[in-house]
């Protein structure tokens, strides 16, 4: 429960009335990287967005969002904060050091906030000054969409199957020796 950020909202520079930009070099630590910045280089004011999401969920549930794989579903921490708020037992996904001094409704409430910061389309997003109202009130919150970077076992037979929703990557490294002449 130490939570640690180092390289989070990489200074990005918008010009006054830009809203999104592209980049040819991409940095950062991809577990907390927007989908469409991490695979297109396409960044905007609601990247940081995703990445404040991502934070929400790891602080609720004491897990990092890299490495964690549920054992039940393959699903990874997004996935499985998803799957648990679709199934009504969002509580399940609250860090058992937790359960006893926080007030559950607030926490569920964050959960659900976590869940609106990391939905795939950045559109869907809402504004961080949205996102702090909606954590300092009680009001009605928006039904979150399906999150990016959703990592899981799909069915067989569902349309998720595609490999374009694979749990497999592929890494590359690239590494130049400079020698001496």
């Amino acid at each position: 429960m130490n939570p640690k950020i180092s390289d989070f909202g990489m200074a990005r520079t918008f010009k006054a009335n830009q809203i999104e930009a592209n980049t040819n070099r991409v940095v950062g630590t991809y577990g907390y990287m927007a989908p469409e910045y991490a695979g297109q280089g396409i960044f905007s004011i609601k990247s940081d967005v995703y990445s404040f999401g991502v934070l929400v969920l790891e602080i609720v549930s004491g897990e990092k969002n890299r490495g964690f794989l549920h054992k039940e579903h393959s699903n990874n921490l997004i996935g499985h904060a998803w799957r648990l708020h679709n199934e009504g037992s969002s509580l399940q996904l609250v860090s058992k050091c937790l359960e006893e001094s926080v007030n559950m409704s607030q926490v569920l409430r964050s959960i659900h906030v976590g869940l609106l910061c990391v939905q795939r389309q950045p559109e869907d997003r809402p504004a961080m000054t949205s996102v702090i109202m909606m954590l300092g009130s009680d009001g009605q919150l928006p039904t979150p969409k399906k999150p990016g970077f959703y990592i899981g076992k799909a069915k067989k037979d569902s349309p998720e199957s595609s490999s374009s929703y694979g749990t497999c990557s592929k890494n590359e490294l690239t590494i130049t020796m400079l020698n001496g002449r």
